[in-house]
């Protein structure tokens, strides 16, 4: 399955130089507003020390990681909601992804223009949050006027959609995201035409200097007091450090400069194992002679489901599914001994995939 996270933030606060460390594609880094105009997308391989291991059980020809899509968006300013800077550009791009990484600045340097004027992360949210509720209310009072009159004929889906959007309506009039509103089946199905940008999950990123990506500052204290109620993860780094860690090819060398900063990963591998649990991911593997993948699925999806990533007939001819657990491949070294030790499990159609599982599907269509 596809998954695609927008980075978003203010001009200057680093997006660009988060977006140059997570892949290949080479966004432009300046020191003005807009040098990012149209979005930049980069593939990035999902880090996963698993498939090292299964690669060295099972020799295969390739091995294949999944990967997330980042979009890196055009910085956005106070009134993109009613068309300022590139305001429309943004809003309309950010429709398209999976989650928002939302990137705050919280670093002090005279020699990089702050658009307000002064480092202020809790302002610099607050800003992109009200631009996104405002352009959300247009699109909750354009439905509310398309429906109300089905509404008062007393038609009961139209009436019970009114409810929900008046819900979201007050919520968003009074400054909250619409992902903070409590609500059922019927409320988000009321809201799925319309394509709401403040129901996407998001995962914040205090933008630090170097100093501080060990304990962090007063500004990444503030950003975490704010956020709080939204249930939502701050991972801290250094963008700028992260761009030179990305330079490193050898393993070694990586490693013996993350330790320099007591660092015992990236930033980055920190910020993609957040993005997978913010949407409710996680992966299975397929392991063969030919090549060793990794899969990205739903967290509670059956086998079937599963299944159905690597092909749509192998959920419609879905038959069976052979399950082998990392730590018993691990163990036994090939598939056939852990088949001769009762360590592949033969699972239906309502088994439910683990994070982690080796899988083998049985089809026939």
């Amino acid at each position: 399955m596809g998954l695609k996270c927008g980075i978003v933030g203010l001009p200057n606060v680093g997006k660009s130089t988060l977006f140059n460390a997570l892949s290949s594609a080479k966004a432009e880094a300046a020191n003005f507003p807009f040098c990012t105009i149209e979005p930049n997308v980069g593939v990035v391989t999902v880090p996963d020390t698993r498939l090292k291991v299964l690669e060295d059980l099972v020799h295969p020809q390739k091995v294949i990681p999944t990967v997330i899509e980042f979009v890196d968006i055009a910085g956005l300013v106070k009134g993109a909601s009613k068309g300022e800077g590139l305001g429309n550009k943004f809003l309309a791009n950010i429709r398209e992804v999976d989650a928002i990484i939302h990137v705050v600045r919280c670093f002090e340097d005279p020699n990089v223009v702050h658009v307000a004027g002064s480092v202020d992360p809790v302002f610099d949210k607050e800003v992109i949050d009200t631009e996104l509720q405002l352009k959300d209310l247009e699109s909750v009072e354009k439905k509310i006027l398309r429906i109300e009159k089905i509404a008062k004929s007393g038609e009961a889906k139209a009436k019970k959609q009114m409810e929900s959007l008046l819900k979201y309506k007050e919520a968003l009039k009074a400054g909250k995201n619409a992902r903070a509103v409590e609500a059922d089946e019927d409320d988000l199905e009321a809201l799925q035409d319309i394509h709401l940008l403040t129901i996407k999950p998001v995962l914040y990123v205090a933008n630090v200097d170097e100093g501080s990506i060990q304990e962090g500052n007063a500004h990444v204290k503030r950003l975490k007091e704010e956020v709080v109620l939204e249930n939502a993860d701050v991972i801290v780094l250094c963008a700028a450090l992260e761009a030179q860690i990305a330079e490193f090819e050898d393993v070694e060398e990586k490693n013996m400069f993350l330790a320099e900063y007591g660092l015992e990963e990236s930033g980055l591998n920190r910020l993609i194992a957040a993005a997978y649990r913010l949407l409710n991911l996680i992966t299975y593997f397929t392991a063969g002679v030919q090549e060793v993948r990794a899969w990205t699925i739903k967290k509670g999806w059956k086998a079937p489901a599963a299944a159905g990533v690597i092909h749509t007939d192998f959920e419609k001819g879905f038959i069976k599914a052979e399950v082998i657990k990392l730590k018993d491949y691990e163990q036994y070294k090939t598939e056939a001994v852990c088949r001769e030790h009762g360590k592949i499990a033969v699972e239906g159609k309502e088994y439910v995939v683990c994070d982690g599982d080796i899988m083998h599907f049985r089809f026939n269509v």
